[in-house]
């Protein structure tokens, strides 16, 4: 395979002025989640592609996979496309994370383990790795920014904004990095 598309999940119930990351698991609007499993299942049919998904374990991706199942697609989950996760940060309002504290993430941007979770480069290295096992995903944010990565060393400035929810991105299957 030398390329796959993978969709970023639709809006989370819960998400608004909170750190989300791998460890909080939101729930979906069940029609949000068919309205882009019906996208993904039209994409699939008009490429020509295989009636197969791999998703993220968290719900707000996972919910998705569920109906493109119901519709006959083989569905898998993969730990490995699950969102960064921002330790003891993860699911705290952004208004609790102390300006200390943030100012620090940014001065060690791709170094910052968010005491015990998942610094930039970790991230970086996971998602470099994971190798899709179809044409189709659905994942988020963070991980499909750091997929998209060209190299360089990534900064707070830098980094670009996430896709909007329901959005999709094609890539290379494989990546070579250098940071």
């Amino acid at each position: 395979m030398s390329s796959f598309t993978i969709w970023r999940h639709p809006k989370p119930e819960g998400a608004l002025g909170r750190c989300i990351g791998g460890r909080t698991d939101l729930p979906v609007d069940p029609r949000k989640a068919k309205r882009l499993a019906h996208r993904i299942r039209a994409y699939a049919r008009l490429q020509g592609l295989p009636r197969e998904v791999v998703t993220s374990p968290l719900t707000r991706a996972a919910a998705v996979g569920r109906w493109l199942q119901r519709w006959g697609f083989g569905w898998r989950v993969d730990p490995a496309l699950a969102e960064m996760d921002f330790g003891r940060w993860d699911g705290t309002p952004w208004s609790d994370v102390s300006p200390a504290e943030f100012d620090t993430w940014m001065a060690d941007f791709c170094g910052y383990d968010f005491d015990g979770g998942e610094s930039v480069n970790a991230l970086l290295a996971r998602v470099s790795a994971w190798e899709p096992s179809c044409a189709l995903a659905v994942g988020h944010g963070g991980w499909i920014n750091a997929r998209c990565w060209q190299g360089g060393v990534p900064t707070a400035s830098s980094w670009p904004p996430p896709l909007a929810y329901g959005q999709a991105a094609s890539m290379p299957a494989a990546v070579r990095r250098a940071w």
